[in-house]
């Protein structure tokens, strides 16, 4: 996985570094809940944050994020602005 800001590479890791495989992470959470088809376990991230670069390099409205998976694909999103509101109209 490499994620990008504006082109510029802010991470850059595989499966391999995580503290507990997917296949386990799968397995124990299967007993606590059942895993439907398009669940997401989000399993933390890796080296490359903003709060903890010096100095930090938040993200801002208008910046291009870049997540791209080898043999999967990429996604790309721009950032937007935090609305006044999130309540469903």
């Amino acid at each position: 996985m490499r994620t990008f800001v504006n082109d510029e590479e802010r991470q850059h890791s595989n499966t391999s570094n995580l503290i507990f495989d997917c296949f386990a992470q799968v397995e124990t959470l299967s007993t606590v809940f059942t895993l439907m088809p398009g669940t997401i376990v989000s399993t933390g991230t890796p080296g490359g944050v903003a709060a903890a670069m010096n100095p930090p390099k938040w993200m801002k409205s208008g910046d291009v994020v870049r997540i791209e998976i080898e043999k999967i694909g990429k996604l790309e999103n721009r950032v937007i602005d935090e609305p006044a509101s999130t309540d469903a109209v």
